[in-house]
């Protein structure tokens, strides 16, 4: 079996900890270094790495690290109970609300987007039929 970890790179460690511990309940789990901690509580390990805006992330390219908002296709869906006191309590922690709660036939969603620019959606299901 592939064992999957979501990596999120973040500038500052300590107030990424207590971004996604508090705001989404995740428990703090094994400093892996300096700069890397693994959160627990998700059905996968959600793994913080600080690294500084302007850095590299790899050797064979030239782009760099930056924390303004930024789009990829890979991004991460969080399910919650309550959409809107999890919209609520993530913005008192620094997050960002791109527009309105959507409300579709098979769930609804609220794009956001962390400290770092990195974007997410916050998810609530409808009742099991």
């Amino acid at each position: 079996m592939v064992e999957l970890l979501v990596c999120i790179d973040v500038e500052d460690l300590e107030r990424g900890i207590e971004f996604y511990a508090r705001g989404f309940g995740l428990a703090l789990g094994p400093r892996r270094g300096a700069g890397w901690v693994e959160l627990s509580g998700a059905r996968v390990p959600v793994m913080l790495i600080a690294n500084p805006a302007g850095s590299r992330p790899s050797a064979a390219i030239a782009a760099i690290r930056h924390y303004g908002r930024h789009w990829t296709p890979v991004h991460l869906d969080f399910v919650v109970a309550d959409l809107t006191a999890a919209v609520a309590r993530l913005r008192a922690l620094g997050a960002t609300h791109e527009g309105d709660i959507e409300v579709r036939a098979w769930n609804s969603i609220a794009y956001m987007a962390d400290p770092w620019g990195n974007g997410f959606d916050l998810i609530q299901l409808p009742p099991s039929v």
